[in-house]
């Protein structure tokens, strides 16, 4: 805990802040407290294991049945467990599959799921309380914030309880939400208090893909549409741990790739964005690792480093020039350009639907372009997730020049994000009757300031 106390002041120092995660639907099935406070008992303390449902308990029991692991015949040692626990993804079966989270048991937050998920809330059940208490511990340590796993799974009314109480007494602290559904999204944010949600099923999905060639790129803007007034609370990212990595070839072979959907992700509203360790060096992920195996993803469960990440701390000149040039991007990309004021808090405009069925002019199934507009700056943003460089003209409508308040006239522009020296300038006229020539490289894309 010393150790972890220290992490969080030289965090802080250097203007940084700490999220933990967080996972309230479920705990290992050989849970147990080591750190717990001086009169903070564990889950499960005193539960009736005789009811399968309790609002009281902790847990949910499977009466008269031993649990059974699709792993206890390669048991050195036999797990016992009686009665079984409910399974995390909400199995009620004693003899779990391989495929469900057989190794972590749900916690009961007073829903009974069985008879058809009952809420018993008054009074309050004594999961709400203990799971309280450990967040609180936690912002007693200073933590920021706080990434929920599979928030959905808990139900929102302790989340309204939860972070309600909490932000009473540290207001500073960021709530995210790791979820699935978007029928919830309204409920978990305007309700439940979450800051933000993860942009998963929506934004991920579609860029993905547009990146494997299974959606054309003008598709985006149908993603982003659906959203409406939540865009701004959602989180992008094109990596987690959950995800298969941009380069592993389970995904895109090439982390090349991953460049336009990023530009995306990053510079199309004023949500945050996330990337995952290594992304940056174009890790791919394709290590044979204990518990995960050969499946693309970075494991989590495993006694791990990432190769990459290792060379590039001790000698940044162990990794390939091409590793070099995927890090390069990502910090003009994320350290640069994402400071820029249009970026920020500027307004948002799609030119796609202005776009389409252009032609050799402009492959609306390859790129995707937009505007980005605040009170002293104006964007134009195009990706190109096409394997070549592309020539595009791109056609900027009248009523975006007065929705945007853009003044028609001769500008100077530079491009941010392929230019070395702001003094790279060249002239570019805006008028609803001219379009824009544009060259864009492969795999990539242009951040055009016009000034």
């Amino acid at each position: 805990m010393k150790e972890f106390e220290e992490l969080v002041r030289r965090t802080h120092d250097i203007g940084l802040k700490v999220i933990i995660d967080l996972v309230p639907n479920h705990v290992a099935r050989e849970y147990h407290s080591d750190a717990a406070p001086a009169g903070k008992e564990d889950f499960g303390a005193n539960d009736d294991k005789g009811m399968n449902f309790s609002p009281a308990n902790n847990f949910y029991y499977i009466g008269g049945c031993r649990f059974v692991s699709p792993d206890q015949k390669n048991a050195a040692v036999p797990y016992e467990e009686y009665p079984a626990k409910a399974t995390g993804n909400d199995c009620f079966n004693a003899s779990p599959g391989r495929f469900d989270w057989y190794d972590t048991a749900k916690l009961n937050y007073g829903v009974d799921i069985l008879a058809g998920r009952v809420n018993h809330f008054n009074p309050m059940p004594d999961t709400w309380q203990k799971m309280y208490d450990i967040m609180e511990y936690w912002c007693q340590k200073e933590v920021d914030g706080f990434r929920c796993d599979m928030s959905e799974m808990v139900p929102v009314n302790f989340w309204h309880y939860a972070i309600g109480r909490l932000k009473r007494s540290y207001p500073g602290v960021i709530f995210i939400a790791e979820i699935y559904n978007p029928s919830v999204y309204n409920a978990y944010l305007n309700y439940g208090g979450f800051d933000f949600l993860y942009d998963k099923v929506g934004l991920y999905d579609k860029l993905r893909a547009v990146m494997t060639g299974a959606a054309p790129a003008c598709d985006i803007t149908y993603t982003w549409q659906v959203l409406d007034d939540l865009k701004p609370r959602m989180l992008s990212f094109m990596e987690n741990h959950d995800e298969q990595r941009i380069a592993s070839s389970f995904f895109a072979g090439d982390a090349r790739k991953g460049k336009p959907a990023m530009i995306v992700s990053a510079l199309m509203n004023v949500n945050p964005v996330m990337i995952y360790f290594g992304q940056e060096y174009g890790e791919k992920g394709m290590d044979d690792e204990g518990y995960s195996r050969l499946d693309g993803r970075t494991s989590i469960y495993d006694y791990w480093s990432v190769e990459k990440i290792r060379k590039a701390l001790y000698n940044s000149k162990n990794i390939s020039e091409e590793d070099r040039q995927i890090f390069s991007f990502y910090k003009r990309l994320l350290s640069d350009i994402c400071r820029e004021e249009a970026v920020r808090e500027g307004l948002f405009y799609d030119l796609t639907y202005c776009n389409l069925n252009m032609g050799e002019s402009y492959d609306s199934r390859k790129l995707y372009s937009f505007l980005r507009r605040s009170k002293n700056e104006l964007l134009l943003i195009i990706a190109n997730f096409a394997d070549e460089e592309t020539h595009a003209q791109i056609n900027i409508p009248e009523h975006a020049f007065k929705f945007l308040g853009i003044q028609e006239g001769m500008y100077s522009c530079v491009d941010l994000l392929n230019t070395t020296s702001d003094k790279e300038h060249f002239g570019c006229k805006l008028s609803p009757n001219c379009k824009m020539d544009v060259v864009v490289p492969a795999f990539s894309g242009c951040v055009l300031k016009i000034m």
